[in-house]
């Protein structure tokens, strides 16, 4: 993997990021860490994330890795004050933690929708009430959710996803609002199908339905996204250090799509 282009924007900052040990997450931090960001990596599985500390290695600033399942409230709550004790300061959030269930909505059972709930809604949720108080008392803070073209429209086979995606675009709406006027920025990134694991994962998901994934996404990227692919994971990037930076001061509530055209073909 490439280095990244290095320019000193967030020397400085803190940024937590969740999801760290991988796919956008891992990009993202790269970036931040590029532009001096101290970092505090995250995600449930320790292995992955000693290993994506050392794919930083070389790239400035301090950086901490912590273990932690966004759905336990109380987990994310003494993860950010590990943060705080151990790197001083915190002044971005990139909520990046997230799964992917597919499936016909008659054959999604309860659990699915808890389970996409849980990780995809509330573990926004409880991160952002960790970051808040902090942020708040400093004036000053910025936070990133990714969201997903599922949360701005419907799509077959996967409800239980759009219906936790479209709940991180409403609550990132609200948040900003409650925010704005104490320097609290609060915006979403929707990828569309982006070059991951988890677009692995949705193949193998289509396959147990019965449904050609090769075909079926080759197909969809072939007429829907003038793009004509999928995205990397680098190109994600940039639009997410200018959120989690001091540069989009003026910019809160929105929503941006990054879907190589996905929406407009």
């Amino acid at each position: 993997m490439d280095m990244p282009a290095r320019s000193g924007r967030l020397e400085g900052q803190v940024a937590i990021v969740t999801g760290a040990s991988r796919g956008i997450g891992l990009a993202i931090a790269r970036a931040l860490a590029a532009e001096g960001a101290d970092l505090a990596l995250m995600a449930t599985d320790a292995g992955r994330l000693e290993a994506a500390l050392g794919q930083m290695a070389g790239l400035p600033g301090r950086r901490i890795a912590i273990a932690l399942d966004v759905t336990d409230r109380e987990a994310c709550r003494a993860a950010v004050a590990q943060v705080l004790d151990r790197l001083g300061r915190l002044d971005a959030l990139v909520n990046n933690a997230g799964i992917h269930i597919a499936r016909g909505f008659l054959e999604h059972e309860p659990a699915d929708f808890q389970r996409l709930l849980d990780v995809n809604l509330f573990g926004v949720i409880h991160m952002t009430q960790a970051v808040l108080p902090t942020m708040l008392e400093h004036g000053y803070g910025r936070i990133v959710n990714l969201a997903s073209t599922a949360g701005r429209w419907g799509s077959r086979n996967q409800s239980g996803y759009n219906i936790s995606k479209h709940a991180v675009l409403g609550l990132t709406r609200c948040v900003a609002l409650e925010t704005a006027a104490r320097g609290v920025t609060v915006n979403a990134i929707c990828p569309g199908f982006v070059d991951t694991d988890m677009l692995d994962g949705i193949k193998r998901d289509y396959g147990r339905m019965g449904i050609d994934a090769e075909a079926a996404i080759g197909s969809l990227l072939a007429h829907r996204v003038p793009l004509g692919r999928a995205l990397r994971v680098d190109e994600l990037t940039g639009i997410a250090v200018h959120l989690a930076s001091p540069e989009s001061s003026a910019m809160t509530g929105q929503a941006l799509t990054v879907d190589g055209g996905m929406l407009t073909a």
